[in-house]
């Protein structure tokens, strides 16, 4: 019988990409496994892209309690012979109180469990007493890695190649998109200027004065509906940025992502996607700790300052006078000329 197995991971996009690296793993030690997969059913879509995922179950987070209650007993009549918690969080908590008990555990009789513990500890450490207890820098996607090794599972060298994206939306993105860009398609870079908190952006002004210092290539933005700043990039050479800030959903974004040139972004769900298709990009890198990329076809930017990292997310006040000066001292120029060496290459 073909072993079976649960991930959880709700959320968010970032650590999900980075956590399907999971899949990898188990499929090289179980070929014949089958894997589902819960996650927040906003977050549910792009998991489509791996079709080795045998069910992804989407979470409603507006049913609360009553409905992770509910998936979790549903969960259980699918009988798994392992159990991954890559969330640990309150919702995952409850999920595995149903499906392996901690008696269970205890005894060592029912499924088998892992869990990516997040160290708050460790955190605390480091982001009140600045006390180094990771090793960095952290690679997100080998830290999704660790908690298999339980398991026997190591081998990560066959991965997945073949991702999978619907006839509908390639469609609709060479209509939508694909058609609208000018100029040579060879020299069109892909910026992500956004990210969840403010403080791992690159400034606005620096993202304008790249693409004043690139007047032979063009750009293709992805961003969510609320990034208004987008449209300050554009006014630079409306002719050469083609901006899409909320006019495509999370899978279409993946999917543009995956047929980019470049990616240049911060630390966003997006620069793991590129880093996942092993698409060329460069990394902004500012104040958070856990965004750094594993594969050698991303180059990261960084300043060394006493004060990094300073945040595990973005969240939180900048000390320093320099308001973001970790990413401010990413000059646009030093990035112009990263872009030019990684195109023409």
């Amino acid at each position: 019988m073909p072993k079976k197995f649960l991930i959880i991971r709700f959320s968010s996009i970032g650590d999900i990409i980075q956590c399907m690296t999971a899949v990898d793993g188990i499929l090289n030690h179980y070929p014949d496994a089958e894997i589902h997969w819960i996650a927040r059913k906003d977050m549910s879509s792009f998991l489509a892209m791996d079709q080795r995922i045998h069910k992804v179950w989407g979470f409603d987070r507006q049913n609360g309690f009553e409905g992770i209650l509910k998936q979790a007993k549903l969960l259980k009549q699918e009988k798994f012979d392992y159990i991954y918690d890559a969330h640990s969080n309150i919702r995952s908590l409850i999920l595995k109180s149903v499906l392996v008990p901690i008696w269970k555990r205890y005894l060592g009789i029912g499924p088998k469990f892992t869990m990516r513990s997040k160290e708050r500890f460790k955190r605390i450490l480091l982001f009140k007493f600045g006390i180094d207890c990771f090793p960095m820098p952290f690679k997100g996607m080998l830290s999704f890695r660790k908690p298999l090794e339980k398991w026997g599972i190591k081998d990560y060298s066959k991965f997945n190649e073949d991702w999978f994206f619907p006839t509908e939306l390639k469609e609709k993105m060479e209509q939508q998109v694909f058609k609208n860009l000018k100029g040579d398609k060879r020299k069109l870079v892909t910026l992500v200027p956004s990210a969840a908190w403010q403080m791992k952006r690159w400034p606005v002004s620096h993202w304008q004065k790249l693409v004043d210092l690139l007047p032979d290539y063009h750009f293709m933005i992805l961003a969510g509906p609320d990034d208004m700043f987008c449209k300050e990039i554009v006014e630079v050479a409306p002719e050469r940025v083609l901006n899409l800030s909320g006019k495509t959903n999370l899978l279409e974004s993946c999917y543009l992502v995956q047929k980019s040139n470049l990616v240049v972004s911060g630390d966003t769900g997006f620069l793991h996607a590129a880093d996942k298709f092993k698409i060329p990009a460069l990394s902004l890198m500012g104040p958070t700790a856990f965004g750094f990329t594993t594969g050698d076809h991303i180059k990261t930017l960084e300043v060394d300052m006493k004060c990094r990292p300073c945040t595990k997310d973005g969240s939180g006040k900048c000390k320093m006078n320099i308001y973001q000066q970790c990413m401010v001292d990413i000059t646009p120029k030093w990035l112009a000329d990263e872009v030019k060496m990684l195109m023409e290459s």
